[in-house]
């Protein structure tokens, strides 16, 4: 049967000394370390979040200097492909130049030679004539 007697307050004030004890030797180290991993968290949470702010701000500034690279590129692209052009019609008209040059003194080389080459036949028909007749009468003809 329980009696309440003189070791009851004895209990009591054991519970209480040994609530003491335990709260200083172990709760509080206890709490202390919580607080202290909890704050660890945190700060790394912070950091960790500091870093994306970062990797995002990095990312943006590269987006836009990639696209100011691709839009320069393509500017000199085009500006080397128009140069490009350019120079090919300057090609081509000097080609042609120099090609009705050469057709133009191709044409009076030619004209030359077909006279030079009448001129000679014309001062051959005579001994042709003369050589075509002797075969055709079978005598010599002055």
């Amino acid at each position: 049967m329980i009696s309440v007697d003189w070791t009851l307050f004895l209990q009591m004030a054991n519970f209480i000394v040994l609530i003491f004890i335990l709260n200083a030797v172990l709760y509080k180290p206890i709490r202390k370390i919580l607080i202290e991993r909890k704050k660890k968290i945190q700060g790394a949470e912070e950091s960790i979040k500091g870093a994306q702010q970062d990797a995002a701000e990095t990312m943006q500034t590269f987006q836009t200097k990639i696209g100011e690279a691709k839009m320069k590129g393509h500017q000199q692209k085009e500006g080397l492909k128009e140069a490009g052009q350019e120079e090919e019609r300057r090609l081509v008209d000097e080609i042609n130049q120099k090609a009705q040059a050469d057709l133009e003194a191709v044409r009076v080389q030619i004209a030359k030679d077909a006279g030079a080459a009448r001129d000679k036949l014309k001062s051959e028909v005579k001994a042709f004539s003369a050589a075509i007749a002797e075969k055709i009468l079978g005598r010599a003809v002055s």
